[in-house]
């Protein structure tokens, strides 16, 4: 259960703090004027198993709207899944099959209720309603809407100019999405910035369908590890919901110093007033260095997922790892046969999530054995006369191997 800070706040200003657009606060005010449950809209297509601190910034909010009592109902686009979501893409999309978006639902869920109340979440599945419309309602639905409005959207525009091929299933996408708004009825949907003409399609579809239109609010996409690009798994600058608690707190004591207030904002909800009071009270009791200040964070970042007592664990680490420059002494410890290959091991120990990555990390010197740095991606462990050696990958991740 991730920790609320809002306390004194007023209702708007709770919802307000941290998002990036709300559309409308006028019509937001109004559906709150209704003295009832409100209906929060969150849709995820599985395309993916694992979530990060980007996915977090949006169920933080959710978190927040269904403390304040309203009705979450998490839509798991398993249907939409299998077309794929243009957002931000240069081209076309795989679809991906029924067997591949089930398997990544599963997932999903135990990841989701981490910060979620599972009691007070809905779950649907957008095939309940997709899956069984036939062509003549899948042509009304596209009637909805016009070529030249779907061509307003950022990547579609850019790919038309570009002459990159648009294909008419990625036209449906939105429109679907859309659809599902009019079927559970939303009276909020939320989103990351990059989803927002998503959220206004779901808008129209209800004014199209003669119901009250919901209200979008987009939140700011987190800066990733290397605070510049957004963070993604594919660009390995990311924090996953499933990191162990040591790798979550250093790599949160690994961002740049200029998104800390980001981090602080986003991911904890703190608004402008609580950081510079937490800033203060830390430089005031430690010293104005803004290390101290990502302690803080790291240590909140792992109590969400894990509590305080892994969190205070995950920060003796650090300060055993890299404050002292020691090998950690509680390391996990894994057998290894004469002569296996390292992209094996790395991957079949999970000490890296696929063997592509450990080709990767071990092309840019992240993987050492005993300190000798591994450069070669064919390279087949031997232990001589040792029995164990210490694998390390990147600054945080250690693994003994044993031989055997």
């Amino acid at each position: 259960m991730p920790p609320l800070y809002f306390r004194d706040m007023d209702i708007l200003e709770i919802i307000r703090n941290g998002t990036a657009e709300i559309i409308s606060e006028e019509e937001l005010l109004h559906k709150l004027s209704y003295n009832r449950p409100l209906i929060v809209k969150y849709g995820a297509d599985p395309s993916a198993p694992d979530l990060h601190l980007g996915h977090y910034v949006c169920f933080r909010k959710l978190r927040e709207l269904q403390d304040l009592g309203h009705k979450i109902v998490f839509i798991i686009g398993d249907f939409t899944a299998q077309i794929g979501d243009p957002s931000g893409r240069n081209k076309v999309r795989k679809m991906l099959t029924p067997e591949q978006t089930a398997k990544n639902s599963r997932t999903y869920l135990d990841q989701v209720f981490k910060i979620l109340n599972r009691e007070k979440t809905i779950v649907r599945y957008n095939s309940e309603w997709l899956k069984g419309l036939d062509f003549r309602k899948i042509a009304d639905i596209a009637s909805r809407y016009t070529v030249a409005r779907m061509l307003e959207r950022d990547d579609f525009e850019k790919r038309y100019k570009n002459k990159q091929p648009i294909s008419i299933l990625e036209f449906l996408y939105p429109l679907l999405v859309a659809y599902d708004s009019f079927i559970i009825e939303a009276d909020i949907e939320l989103g990351g910035t990059d989803q927002k003409f998503n959220l206004l399609a779901g808008r129209h579809m209800q004014q199209e369908y003669g119901i009250e239109p919901q209200i979008a609010i987009t939140l700011p996409i987190l800066p990733g590890l290397d605070g510049v690009r957004k963070m993604s798994k594919s660009l390995g600058n990311y924090i996953a919901f499933s990191d162990t608690p040591e790798d979550m707190y250093g790599k949160t004591m690994s961002i740049p110093d200029n998104v800390i207030d980001t981090y602080l904002n986003l991911v904890l909800g703190l608004n402008e007033e609580d950081i510079k009071g937490i800033k203060e009270e830390i430089y005031a009791r430690k010293g104005d260095n803004p290390k101290f200040v990502k302690e803080f964070l790291a240590r909140e970042i792992v109590k969400i997922f894990y509590g305080k007592k892994d969190a205070d664990t995950a920060q003796e680490h650090f300060n055993t790892v890299f404050k002292k420059k020691e090998i950690p002494d509680n390391m996990e410890e894994y057998k290894v046969p004469e002569g296996t290959w390292i992209v094996k091991i790395l991957t079949d120990s999970k000490t890296v999530a696929s063997s592509s990555e450990a080709r990767r990390l071990i092309k840019q010197g992240a993987v050492r054995i005993d300190g000798k740095q591994i450069d070669d991606i064919n390279y087949n462990v031997t232990f001589v006369e040792k029995k164990k050696s210490v694998l390390k990958v990147g600054k945080r991740r250690f693994l003994r191997i044993v031989k055997g």
